[in-house]
């Protein structure tokens, strides 16, 4: 497993400007794997989350390099934060699903940029 790093080529994770439907489809593709396919694996896989919420602070964060609410100014985060980092969770978010990178090293990153354990 890798250490959380995207090392694939997805839609805008080059900077490359995304259109408008691409945009749509990103969206649409970050909210079914993190509020259906990521929770649907979470107990099978014994990830230390199974909420919707928090495979989105974790897959967020780690595309972001810290807290994504320090970087992204408005709420909902999926629709105000750059397309390269949407890009970077969505493809964090697909190799977790093929084990390519370990979801548990992922939280602990990311609890550890809110200062917890």
């Amino acid at each position: 497993m890798s250490d959380g790093a995207v090392t694939g080529r997805c839609p805008g994770c080059d900077g490359t400007p995304l259109s408008a439907a691409e945009r749509v489809e990103l969206e649409r593709e970050w909210l079914h794997l993190t509020r259906a396919t990521l929770p649907a694996l979470a107990l099978d896989r014994s990830w230390p989350v199974k909420a919707d919420h928090c495979f989105q602070r974790i897959l967020l964060d780690n595309a972001l390099g810290g807290r994504w609410y320090d970087h992204v100014a408005a709420r909902p985060a999926y629709r105000h934060v750059d397309a390269e980092a949407l890009a970077r969770a969505v493809e964090l978010a697909r190799a977790a699903v093929q084990g390519e990178v370990d979801l548990t090293d992922l939280n602990r990153r990311s609890l550890a940029w809110r200062g917890r354990r």
